[in-house]
């Protein structure tokens, strides 16, 4: 078997309206397509719902669903908000900064940006609480292909002792 590409991948929201809208005005996303059940279709269970789907550029689709009978969201309460988010890719720095400053216009709370070694990212919210992360990418291939080199021996490493390996800390100097 051999994966071709993510087709989607879906959260949930609150509001399928509010956040198609936020997608849309926000970060320049189109509108692809909606499908909505009274029953879900791999199980039969009666449970309506509306599915969204937003275009993320080159062929990526984020969805979400929204599931008025459901109880209402909640965040996993062991996992830190900062684990878990969604991060889009933007071209350039400028646009990065551009963006910061037109989100930060429209009252969100912007953090960053943040310099990670090999690209820089701001994050935010969106109306459903979910993590969003911009990022513009600035590593060399040479700082790429250092990183590769050392994955294996990064991973087993932490496999054994569960602390930070060291072999790429020249990242963040």
């Amino acid at each position: 078997m051999s994966i071709k590409r993510i087709h989607h991948v879906a959260y949930r929201c609150n509001d399928a309206k509010e956040t198609v809208d936020f997608y849309r005005s926000k970060l320049g996303m189109d509108f692809k397509l909606a499908i909505a059940e009274d029953r879900v279709p791999s199980t039969q269970a009666p449970d309506p719902y509306m599915h969204v789907f937003l275009d993320a550029g080159m062929g990526n689709v984020l969805a979400f669903f929204e599931l008025p009978d459901s109880p209402a969201m909640g965040r996993d309460p062991c996992t830190p908000a900062w684990v878990q988010h969604i991060a889009f890719e933007v071209e350039t720095t400028d646009e990065l900064l551009a963006t910061k400053a037109r989100l930060e216009e429209a009252g969100l709370e912007v953090v960053g940006p943040v310099d990670h070694g090999i690209f820089d990212s701001i994050y935010f919210s969106d109306p459903n609480g979910h993590r969003l992360e911009l990022t513009v990418n600035k590593g060399t291939d040479e700082e790429l292909a250092r990183l590769r080199l050392v994955a294996d021996d990064m991973l087993d490493e932490w496999s054994r002792t569960k602390r930070a390996p060291k072999h790429a800390a020249w990242l963040h100097k």
